[in-house]
């Protein structure tokens, strides 16, 4: 349970309360309390509410210092991890860096897919580049370190490991994680035109299939259930 001894709430100017959080899943469970609660209509006006890697940030507060005392009382369950619908984002396992990555994990190259597809993954929070989302649920044992050597440019639809993240690629940027495949159509995951331009919010469970198995290269999409806020705060881990 999360409690007053595992969170700091303090005000982020006029109309904002900064909620940091001890770890990833603290973090998961007291944004999902909050629009939880937002959604009974039990929390006091907030217009956004932005998810970071160990904070909360609640926006357009009328009174930061009251809600501050509020949310120290709160007890916050832990985030059940098989409630909600999931995206499905098909992979093909061919990144440069599989073979390396097997041999952090210790097994075969073409045993990183179903290591990695094995489990079901949520959006922790965005940032980066729009689109761009952290997802948790990566087992400690198979967590890898970045590349000594950041690439100059990481293709769009490039699927990637970091510490204890998984993400996708949605657009050619730099990048310094291990790449260990490919999403044959990355163009649902950032799409201008459409209501949420993001595919993967906040929230969001995701899950990897191998592309065959698909029978499409395109995600199987659920309507993304989370807040629409995607910035993230610094983390040391929370670079791409």
């Amino acid at each position: 349970m999360t409690g007053a001894r595992s969170l700091t709430a303090r005000p982020a100017g006029r109309h904002a309360l900064l909620v940091e959080l001890s770890d990833a899943e603290h973090t998961a469970a007291f944004h999902a309390e909050v629009l939880r609660r937002r959604a009974a209509g039990t929390l006091p006006p907030v217009t956004e509410v932005v998810p970071g890697a160990r904070t909360v940030l609640l926006d357009g507060v009328p009174d930061p210092e009251a809600l501050a005392r509020r949310v120290a009382g709160w007890e916050v369950p832990p985030v059940a991890d098989d409630t909600g619908d999931a995206v499905e984002i098909p992979v093909r396992y061919d990144g440069p860096d599989l073979a390396d990555v097997a041999a952090l994990w210790g097994v075969a190259p073409d045993e990183v897919g179903a290591r990695h597809s094995a489990h079901t993954y949520r959006v922790a929070f965005c940032g980066f580049a729009p689109g761009f989302g952290y997802l948790t649920g990566l087992p400690p044992r198979l967590h890898v370190p970045r590349r000594s050597t950041p690439r100059t440019r990481v293709p769009a639809g490039a699927v990637a490991l970091a510490g204890p993240y998984s993400a996708v690629y949605p657009r050619a940027t730099p990048g310094g994680w291990q790449l260990i495949g490919t999403m044959p159509d990355p163009r649902p995951l950032w799409d201008p035109a459409r209501e949420r331009a993001a595919l993967l919010t906040p929230g969001t469970r995701v899950r990897f299939v191998t592309a065959d198995d698909t029978g499409t290269d395109s995600a199987r999409t659920a309507d993304p259930r989370a807040d629409r806020a995607t910035a993230a705060d610094a983390d040391p881990e929370a670079g791409a």
